[in-house]
């Protein structure tokens, strides 16, 4: 091409219409070339030049050329009266309004899972005072009769070399107990008297730290605790190995261990119980103030954090955890404090507002606290059934003939919370506020509520149990639908791919039912459909050399 017809390229393009009437389009270019000069905009502003369509010329215009100027009034006119539609972004404006729905849902599927949870963890606590103790007689009686019937019975002496004094689920039986009944003999000696006037005598700073203090040690051991108690029971029911090098301590050894575990840690549930109701019975109810708002200020430390499904889980889990620890001390607080004064009806109508607030505190907390969860990690109201769903599977397995665990371990396994130090703190708070002594009435009261307690478990284990029955049959069903979808899908697919094999002319592709790895395309077909569409291309358009943007006709 010569330097002349590089500066300006004209091509005459004939076109022919409906009519059969030919129209001449002249296009003219910006050359490459900057020395030479075209007819071009003032300034070299826009890159569109002079388009010439049957000698009428069309001449690029400057953009803010020739505005009208507007006055305050036609402004402040266009301001109240122009319009808008919202249709036009219906799929984003109808996405705010459901997760509108999701936030409202979530305090609603938070209380199930929190109840569902509740239930399990009351279960657990109530094992310690009504089961725990008959099986730790049993295995006592196990521990006396079994070695008689092992040198006087007339078992065979193959059966009496693998038969063992106690079965696996006695010995924890029996170890758990032990615990339990020296930790209770041990609390004894804790003074709670001066403890109360030792926290009631510092100022309100120092008991909101010390009660902080307090919370976070609580945490600790129950993440520690359960580790001891599991590594104590797995130290003693340990199949023994032929090698001759242990890999444990020993049994002793972790008692030792799960002992002090026990006693600290219920030491530590005294304090909590003894700061709170420092904090109900003042006359300055600042530091209940305080505590409340304590509640709000655990927000900022997990709302803003990023949260996937299982950390959720865990969260959910030990907020469990947390409501029904706080319904404990609670009852230990009213328990002390109608004892002093006498189970006056008129101090529990000044005692029950503030507990009530505090529950309420709680409530609120975790609503919020899980609302906004979910909402900043885009997660859905329905994960709240999947963690019910997996609370009742864990449920089921320990209820089954073949169960690897206690429901009481499981439950401090997956919730952090660990039965055996609040109920030796309980049970301190009921020694000291019932005062029994040995009266034939006393203990016709002690066996009474004792069948009470037997009765409230047995109840309620009824109740989780069937609770937890059906959230896994209406699990299962879900599954075996979507499962029945799944195949109704794939044959579906698969017969449009079989239909499709007599039909050359184009091939189908299920996600579901056909890889699309190592799939190689027709060449030919390929670039026929090239063709064909450069085709189209050039009719439509008209065909630019060195331009840029390319400008529809």
């Amino acid at each position: 091409m010569s330097k002349e017809n590089g500066n300006i390229m004209t091509k005459n393009i004939n076109y022919l219409n409906d009519n059969d009437i030919m129209e001449k389009k002249h296009i003219r270019f910006r050359s490459p070339d900057n020395n030479i000069s075209t007819k071009t905009t003032i300034n070299n502003e826009s890159r569109i030049e002079d388009l010439n369509i049957d000698g009428q010329s069309i001449h690029s215009e400057k953009l803010n050329n020739n505005k009208k100027d507007f006055s305050i009034y036609e402004f402040v006119k266009t301001e109240l009266t122009r319009g808008y539609q919202l249709e036009h972004d219906e799929e984003r404006f109808s996405a705010r309004r459901e997760k509108i729905y999701s936030f409202l849902k979530i305090p609603i599927q938070v209380e199930k899972f929190m109840s569902y949870g509740f239930f399990q963890c009351a279960d657990s606590f109530l094992f310690v005072y009504t089961f725990l103790p008959l099986r730790f007689i049993m295995a006592l009686w196990a521990i006396i009769t079994r070695p008689l019937k092992y040198y006087f019975g007339r078992t065979n002496d193959e059966n009496k070399k693998c038969e063992r004094f106690l079965r696996p689920a006695e010995m924890c039986d029996l170890l758990k107990g032990f615990i339990v009944l020296g930790c209770w003999i041990a609390i004894f000696k804790v003074d709670t008297s001066m403890m109360y006037h030792l926290v009631k005598s510092q100022s309100v700073i120092k008991l909101y730290i010390f009660y902080n203090m307090l919370e976070v040690g609580d945490r600790l051991c129950s993440a520690f605790g359960q580790d001891t108690i599991d590594a104590l029971l797995w130290t003693a029911t340990e199949p023994r190995s032929n090698s001759r090098h242990r890999q444990h301590l020993g049994t002793l050894p972790h008692l030792l261990f799960a002992l002090t575990y026990v006693f600290s840690h219920s030491v530590l549930v005294l304090c909590q119980a003894t700061t709170l109701n420092v904090a109900i019975n003042s006359s300055n109810k600042a530091l209940l103030t305080i505590m409340m708002s304590n509640n709000f200020v655990e927000l900022k430390g997990s709302v803003f954090k990023k949260f996937d499904k299982n950390n959720l889980f865990q969260l959910s889990c030990a907020d469990v955890r947390e409501r029904f620890h706080l319904m404990m001390l609670l009852l230990a607080v009213s328990l002390q404090t109608m004892k002093e004064y006498g189970w006056k009806a008129d101090r529990f109508a000044i005692l029950l507002p503030d507990c009530v607030l505090l529950l309420i505190a709680e409530v609120l907390v975790d609503w919020i606290k899980h609302a906004f969860i979910t909402r900043f990690n885009e997660l859905r109201s329905t994960v709240y059934r999947d963690y019910t769903v997996s609370l009742a599977y864990d449920m089921a397995q320990t209820r089954q003939s073949t169960a690897f665990s206690d429901p009481s371990d499981l439950v401090a396994r997956r919730m952090g919370f660990i039965p055996l130090p609040l109920s030796v703190a309980m049970g301190r708070v009921l020694c000291t506020t019932l005062n029994p002594s040995a009266k034939l009435s006393n203990f016709i009261l002690f066996l009474f509520g004792y069948l009470i307690l037997v009765a409230l478990r047995v109840l309620n284990s009824l109740i989780i149990l069937g609770r937890a029955c059906d959230l896994i049959s209406s699990d299962s069903k879900k599954n075996n639908n979507i499962k029945k979808n799944c195949t109704i899908n794939i044959t579906r697919a698969n017969s449009v791919i079989e239909t499709s094999e007599q039909n050359c002319g184009m091939t189908i592709f299920s996600n579901s039912a056909v890889s699309l790895n190592n799939v190689c395309l027709n060449d030919t077909f390929v670039n026929n459909e090239k063709n064909q569409q450069t085709n189209d291309f050039q009719i439509k358009h008209v065909a630019r050399a060195e331009s840029e943007p390319l400008l529809p006709q």
